[in-house]
């Protein structure tokens, strides 16, 4: 299959950025890294490898990017303003960066967004704030609210809360969203969530499922089971669900 490495300075991050792009054509995925995962990160862990007949055939084309956890909600010794604006900084790299480079390189026009663990936060809290842009969600093993604790996930604001932190967190927006047009557009998405029945996040996943529901907004929501918060299940996922 077709692979291309790319890395340029991004005058929003102030940093060198650093990308994988698998597939030659077909539907883009843009696909968000876990926690400690870096842009190579699914390739190491088979998770393209799953994807090859779909690759090799021009249905699917991956784009890998960096996750800056470490720079955003895990950089401990920032104040919690300055991670959630760290974190609003990779968004506006991926809307004004990524984006046009992906329409540059391949007019198809379905845009999936797809992501592991925090991975699946970043392209959740992405697509339920920009729903026009894309047309389908695909998030395995996420916590969709980084403000609770659960097992050793602590919050990662310390208590501290702000409007940034509220508009970036889909179970904290989504209840109050009553724009019948972004309504409107995040119906048109294909969602895709799954989690494992012995996964600390489980509540929180079938919480943001009622969410939906209430706001009439369709999406999949599988169980697997046992603790499915790791590579093999994500390989298996990515084959199923992508």
């Amino acid at each position: 299959m077709k692979r291309e490495y790319l890395r340029w300075y991004s005058h929003r991050l102030h940093r060198d950025m650093e990308l994988l792009i698998f597939g030659h054509a077909g539907a883009k995925v843009l696909m968000f890294p876990t926690r400690d995962g870096r842009f190579f990160e699914y390739e190491e862990l088979g998770v393209v490898a799953s994807l090859s007949d779909k690759l090799e055939a021009g249905h699917l084309q991956l784009y890998c990017i960096e996750g800056l956890a470490r720079e955003s909600f895990y950089a401990g010794q920032n104040h919690p303003a300055d991670r959630v604006r760290r974190h609003a900084a990779l968004e506006a790299y991926v809307l004004n960066e990524v984006l046009p480079l992906m329409a540059r390189k391949n007019p198809d026009g379905s845009i999936i967004v797809q992501g592991c663990s925090l991975g699946a936060f970043q392209a959740a809290s992405l697509v339920f704030r920009h729903p026009h842009l894309f047309t389908k969600l695909v998030a395995f093993s996420g916590r969709y609210d980084l403000t609770m604790r659960v097992e050793s996930f602590g919050d990662l604001f310390d208590g501290y809360y702000d409007d940034d932190i509220y508009f970036h967190m889909p179970s904290h927006f989504l209840p109050g969203l009553a724009c019948p047009l972004r309504l409107e557009q995040l119906r048109r998405i294909d969602m895709v969530f799954t989690i494992g029945d012995a996964d600390p996040f489980l509540d929180n996943n079938h919480h943001l499922s009622r969410l939906l529901s209430d706001k009439q907004v369709g999406h999949q929501m599988h169980v697997w089971d046992g603790r499915a918060h790791r590579a093999g299940a994500w390989r298996k996922m990515a084959a199923l669900y992508i």
